[in-house]
């Protein structure tokens, strides 16, 4: 089962005694600094969670899956999440 934002915000309310509307408003208001901390092209890192990263990619060679036909993918930006020691070994855990 995927956790959604609206199982986030159950859980915070149900966690801080508060009403879905307040922690709705201050999960949104965190998804927003996030996005405008890595718009900027800064990094977020969360100790013990795992550090989101902006990364600059290269212009390159692709092929249109539709048509088959040779294009140039322009450069991009793409967030990479690399996760922390503390939370691989918590997932792991499970498993063994």
């Amino acid at each position: 089962m995927t956790c959604t934002k609206s199982t986030l915000i159950e859980k915070i309310s149900n966690i801080f005694d508060q009403n879905p509307s307040q922690s709705k408003e201050v999960l949104e208001t965190l998804i927003e600094i996030m996005k405008s901390t890595l718009a900027s092209g800064e990094d977020i890192m969360v100790s013990g969670f795992g550090k989101f990263q902006v990364i600059e990619k290269s212009p390159r060679k692709g092929r249109n899956p539709a048509t088959g036909d040779a294009m140039i993918l322009e450069k991009r930006r793409v967030v990479t999440f690399k996760c922390a020691g503390k939370l691989k070994n918590k997932i792991n855990e499970e498993i063994q």
